[in-house]
């Protein structure tokens, strides 16, 4: 088939869906290409990415490195990110105007900290490669046709095309993966990744607003930890330690129903008997000293007196009056602190869910279905998802490249 008469359907109107449509072009000037796009709203996902800044990608340009950050993908993304990584992105989006910034995390963002700067270099891109766009396009079938597929619409009508790229995203629940299922694709059952731990019935809520850096996190009765900032919250706890260990634990804490314990080291990751010597040395040289003056793992000051009072040591308690007993009792909560989780919250509103098409379906170095030819995948419709810090959009980009080549 010529190139000036191949018609290229993507659907989905997200990161994944326009990156892809843009390397289509890029790679077949002369196809005719068009996203489909069940709603309104285009690139809704990068709109909100971020606090509204849109975390674009992660520094971290050594793919070794950046694959950890990978619960789902990991060995698979090596290859793909050796075609697409990075220092691409970023070269990409600086060579049409976009500058970015890195901060003290790793996050990127563009310098101007607004998400509709890349909304607007997307947009931008695809008009200029004459990309067509047609939303409120909710395409419920798909079905192998003589020559490449032919789409169904949700409210009547079909089309053809040689080539499709599904760039649909996550979905919450595994019946909207059927559609694709009917083609023979094995699906991962999907459940939620990056969410935030609910504590109900903890009093440490009172805290919210306090950051304790770093903690380590255990999950009791598991092998699963973490360590890293911790964000106490009005409803339990977040931050990247809670969020990192809901990505790698998501299946797990799934089968648990959302219902288990925690073990916090305060301390990061001090073994109690590094803190009883701090503790002791605290005692000797500071022993008329009241214990809530004296902080010695420089814990925020709110958390530090909870910490005390769990414990009933009183304002008026000194040092050289805390005794064997209290110092034992003081080491177990600072490195053993035991809480109860009970349910989780979706992370801002950037919901991620882990699962989709199962990456044995897919051949990564073109992103094309194993089961169903000229049919490509991008994004997190795939079993792909990282932590957060930019790594689900880096896998964005990445795949939407290697997919628009289209083989």
């Amino acid at each position: 088939m010529s190139e000036e008469n191949l018609q290229v359907a993507v659907i989905g109107g997200g990161a994944a869906g326009f990156f892809s449509a843009i390397s289509v072009k890029c790679h077949h000037p002369e196809a005719k290409v068009t996203i489909y796009e069940k709603t309104d709203k285009l690139l809704a996902k990068v709109r909100i990415s971020g606090g509204g800044r849109c975390n674009v990608t992660h520094h971290c340009f050594d793919i070794r490195e950046l694959v950890k950050s990978y619960p789902r993908g990991e060995r698979p993304l090596k290859k793909a990110f050796g075609m697409w990584s990075p220092t691409d992105t970023v070269e990409w989006f600086e060579n049409r105007g976009v500058e970015l910034k890195t901060e003290s995390d790793g996050r990127m963002f563009p310098v101007t900290d607004d998400s509709q700067t890349i909304i607007n270099c997307l947009m931008e891109e695809t008009q200029k490669l004459g990309i067509g766009i047609k939303t409120k396009s909710n395409i419920k079938s798909i079905s192998k046709a003589e020559n490449g597929y032919e789409l169904g619409f949700h409210r009547g009508g079909r089309i053809s095309a040689d080539k499709v790229i599904v760039a649909t995203g996550g979905s919450p629940r595994s019946k909207g993966f059927d559609w694709l299922r009917e083609l023979g694709h094995d699906i991962e059952e999907p459940v939620p990744s990056l969410f935030t731990f609910n504590m109900p019935d903890e009093p440490i809520k009172e805290l919210m607003g306090v950051v304790a850096e770093p903690v380590a996190i255990k999950i009791m009765g598991s092998n699963l930890s973490s360590s890293g900032p911790l964000l106490i919250t009005h409803w339990g706890m977040s931050g990247p330690a809670v969020l990192k260990l809901s990505a790698f634990g998501a299946r797990d804490f799934h089968a648990m129903d959302y219902e288990f314990k925690i073990l916090l080291n305060w301390t990061g990751e001090r073994p109690e008997q590094e803190v009883r010597s701090i503790l002791k040395e605290v005692e000797d040289n500071h022993p008329k000293k009241k214990i809530s003056n004296v902080n010695p793992f420089e814990l925020p000051g709110r958390l530090w007196e909870f910490l005390l009072g769990k414990l009933s040591l009183g304002d008026d308690m000194i040092w050289q009056n805390m005794g064997k007993k209290n110092i034992n009792r003081l080491v177990h909560l600072l490195t053993n602190d035991v809480y109860q989780v009970k349910g989780k919250t979706t992370f801002k509103e950037e919901f991620v869910t882990c699962g989709g098409i199962s990456l044995t379906d897919v051949d990564m170095k073109t992103m094309e279905s194993r089961k169903s030819p000229d049919l490509y995948f991008a994004g997190e419709v795939l079993d792909i998802d990282g932590v957060t810090g930019g790594f689900n959009f880096q896998a964005a980009w990445t795949t939407g490249y290697i997919a628009g080549k289209l083989g």
